[in-house]
């Protein structure tokens, strides 16, 4: 767990033992609480492996960002997920991948719907704001 001073979410400036002053961190998101670094290196490793595309070339890592159908996601994440539930209910010959690899498939599907999902909020705003 990250190292916060008490005084973090309190709505006085934060001083440190140096004399340097800091706002507060009260509605500020605390991403190093909210993420393991072991869970984002397992997902990186699982991501590199899967930059290599089965004809041999390289995607780049950001490619997922160009756009994918929100269809492509959901097939995609039901079969990670099914995976999942083979390996905890104990069938996990069953499963197409490891159990760690189709958690981070699912991961990544979760994030492509979100991103699509908060992509066109975004887009949808920016054409309000017109």
């Amino acid at each position: 767990m990250p190292n916060i001073p008490p005084s973090a979410n309190s709505s006085s400036p934060r001083t440190f033992t140096t004399g340097a002053t800091r706002d507060t961190l009260t509605d500020k998101p605390q991403y190093a609480g909210y993420l393991s670094p072991l869970v984002l290196q397992r997902f990186g490793a699982y991501m590199l492996k899967h930059q290599v595309q089965k004809d041999g070339t390289t995607r780049t890592s950001d490619n997922w960002q160009r756009g994918i159908p929100r269809e492509v996601y959901m097939d995609s994440l039901l079969r990670h997920i099914v995976d999942v539930w083979l390996h905890h209910d104990g069938y996990r010959t069953h499963a197409t991948e490891g159990y760690q690899d189709a958690l981070c498939g699912a991961w990544f599907n979760i994030q492509g719907l979100l991103y699509e999902d908060c992509r066109k909020t975004y887009e949808s705003q920016k054409q309000c704001s017109k």
